[in-house]
């Protein structure tokens, strides 16, 4: 379990994150989700120590991560940000950098390593594309690349910032099958998901940002029984049963 207590960050003199507390579960899929410019991207570098925060804690089974120096972290935790450099790689040696926090300098990779490569590729059916360059490939493509660099690392703790940006739906369907699936296997999955029926249909634990504070958080039907989605983004958060469950939807506010 991820367990963040009265956590602060800023950048410079200005807080972003004001003494967050939020929960996520071991084997279940957290998503945040708020407006633009709410912390949500914040509060992900700073647990995974890229953007160091100014107070609080961070606990994983009750350890806190901030104690740990960053090759230890990297095998607590794998961070995939919205952002990215496209360097002239080849996919498979990107999918292979998820495996630096396990090997000592020189790298030099065992059969492990290209194993869990390999299969990481296979899970995002992109075993064609190893020899390919990084630089050759759609926008759709490379974030599946991106993807398995991640599943590759083999952390307890998987985190992505709007991992379902540049994939068309088919895809977009398989990237939340494939945070299911991770969660079903016991690891902690945080996501930031700009697509709100999305969120709400896949979270199991689901927190609502708002200013840099947690506004609430809880399974997508108390959030959305709450009406706090309402106050979050300015429109009036609708849902329809259907034979597959609850399809959401949402209006502006008149």
């Amino acid at each position: 379990m991820l367990e963040i207590k009265n956590l602060t960050a800023g950048y410079g003199k200005v807080e972003i994150l004001h003494n967050i507390s939020l929960t996520a579960p071991a084997g279940a899929v957290t998503v945040l989700v708020g407006a633009n410019g709410c912390g949500k991207s914040t509060l992900l570098k700073a647990i995974a120590g890229i953007h160091p925060p100014t107070g609080g804690e961070i606990l994983h089974d009750g350890e806190d991560l901030r104690r740990l120096d960053g090759r230890t972290l990297a095998q607590r935790v794998a961070y995939l940000p919205q952002s990215r450099q496209i360097p002239e790689i080849t996919v498979e040696r990107l999918v292979l950098h998820g495996r630096f926090p396990y090997l000592s300098y020189p790298r030099r990779y065992r059969q492990e390593d290209l194993e869990m490569a390999r299969r990481a590729m296979a899970a995002l059916g992109i075993e064609d594309l190893a020899d390919r360059s990084l630089r050759t490939l759609s926008g759709g493509q490379r974030q599946k690349v991106y993807i398995a660099m991640a599943l590759a690392q083999d952390t307890p703790i998987v985190m992505m910032d709007e991992p379902t940006n540049f994939l068309d739906i088919a895809h977009q369907m398989q990237m939340m099958t494939q945070a299911r699936f991770l969660a079903d296997n016991g690891k902690t999955v945080v996501l930031v998901l700009h697509d709100l029926s999305m969120a709400l249909r896949h979270a199991d634990h689901l927190a609502v940002m708002q200013d840099g504070d947690i506004l609430m958080q809880g399974s997508p039907e108390a959030v959305f029984a709450s009406g706090c989605l309402n106050a979050a983004f300015s429109v009036q958060v609708r849902r329809t049963a259907t034979e597959d469950g609850w399809q959401y939807y949402y209006q502006e506010e008149h």
